[in-house]
Formats: C-alpha cells, sequence, structure tokens
C-alpha cells in the first residue's frame, strides 16, 4: 500500500513540473511548429527517453551524489545552460529559413534529407535538451527523496519507471499534436519569423539564467 501511494505522489508531483512550462516545452513546440507532426511525436518520444534517465538516477541516489560532489551540480549546470544558449541561438538563426519540405516533396530528397533522419534528429535534440536541465534533476531526485519508501519491492521499479515514460512522453505528444495540427501551422506560417525569435530568445535568456544563477 505504501508503495502505491508513493508511486502516485511521485507521479503527481511530476506531472505538474511536466506541464510547466520550460524549455523541454519551447523545444517540442518549435519542432511541431515548424516541422511536423511526426518530428513531434519523435520529441516527445526524446523528452520521455530523458526522463527515464533522470527517474533511473534518482533511483540510484543523484540527489546524494550531488550533495556529496557539489562541483559536479555546477558544471552540470554550465553545460546545460551552454547548450540551451546553443539551441536558443540555432533557433534564432533559422527564423527567416522557409519550413523544412515534407517526406513526401522532391525537394526533400534532393536536399539530401531523409524523414527518418530528421526525426533521429528531433529525438535527439529532445533527450538532449531533457537530460541538460538540471532543474529536471534536482525535480526527479527531491521528489524520489521525498516519497520513495524505505525499502522496494522488486515490481516498484518495474511499475513506477513506465508510468513515468507514459507521463512524459503522453503530455508532449498532446503538446506535438496540438501545434502541428492545420490551423496551428497556418497560424505559425503567418508569423514564423517573429514566433521563431521568441522562441529562441526565450530559450537562450533560460540557458543564460541557468549558468548564472
Amino acid at each position: 500500500m505504501a508503495e502505491a501511494i508513493a508511486i502516485i505522489s511521485i507521479l503527481g508531483v511530476l506531472a505538474i513540473g511536466a506541464i510547466t512550462p520550460g524549455p523541454s516545452f519551447i523545444l517540442v513546440a518549435q519542432i511541431s511548429l515548424s516541422r511536423s507532426r511526426s518530428h513531434g511525436i519523435a520529441a516527445a518520444a526524446g523528452m520521455g527517453a530523458g526522463a527515464i534517465f533522470f527517474a533511473i538516477l534518482a533511483l540510484l541516489g543523484l540527489q546524494l551524489i550531488f550533495i556529496e560532489i557539489d562541483w559536479l551540480y555546477a558544471a552540470f549546470k554550465v553545460f546545460g545552460g551552454l547548450y540551451l544558449l546553443y539551441l536558443g541561438i540555432r533557433i534564432w538563426r533559422g527564423a527567416k529559413n522557409t519550413l523544412m519540405p515534407s517526406a513526401d516533396d522532391p525537394a526533400f530528397a534532393a536536399a539530401g534529407l531523409t524523414h527518418k533522419a530528421t526525426c533521429l534528429r528531433a529525438f535527439f535534440y529532445a533527450f538532449m535538451t531533457q537530460i541538460s536541465n538540471p532543474k529536471a534533476a534536482i525535480i526527479y531526485s527531491g521528489v524520489f527523496a521525498v516519497f520513495l519508501p524505505a525499502e522496494i519491492s522488486f515490481w516498484f521499479p518495474m511499475v513506477l519507471l513506465p508510468a513515468i515514460l507514459l507521463l512524459e512522453t503522453g503530455w508532449y505528444l498532446l503538446v506535438a499534436c496540438a501545434l502541428s495540427a492545420p490551423v496551428s501551422r497556418n497560424i505559425y506560417l503567418r508569423a514564423k519569423c517573429s514566433i521563431d525569435r521568441i522562441a529562441g530568445s526565450l530559450m537562450g535568456l533560460l540557458g543564460i539564467k541557468l549558468m548564472t544563477s
């Protein structure tokens, strides 16, 4: 019973963290709007994989590692901040670029692109964004430290980890599907440059704030 309550409590807090706008939301939104639904879904899967990465580390005692090795957390913040700044600059610089051609467009193949390759790239960017966020690391380690029972059964991680994957991926799938809809894309097309520059600026500012906080 205690373990079931712990799982529900952990998932509840993580759900609040997931729906709170941040770098992950900005990236999935930008990919979904500027690429396609399948690219947004790939990014959502990357976010879910990153969440599992942190969940496993939290089960192994991530918080204790940060407490014992304080410079490691500082280095993590610098790395995460630089990565977010890089993404912000990349989005800003691509603001005036035309949208990537669709998978059935001859220009897609002519550009040397494949649908699979670009989806993998979207997955990679999302995964790296998730695991480079020290805030997510602290949330996961803190939540696990508070709610994790002193003793857990063998089934506990077998239930918790897939549930976290479903939670994180499911939320970003909703974001991807909503923002890749024709209405959303038409709005985006009319103001692509401004939207991308706002997204790039926010991502860059988050990176700077992370490094200087």
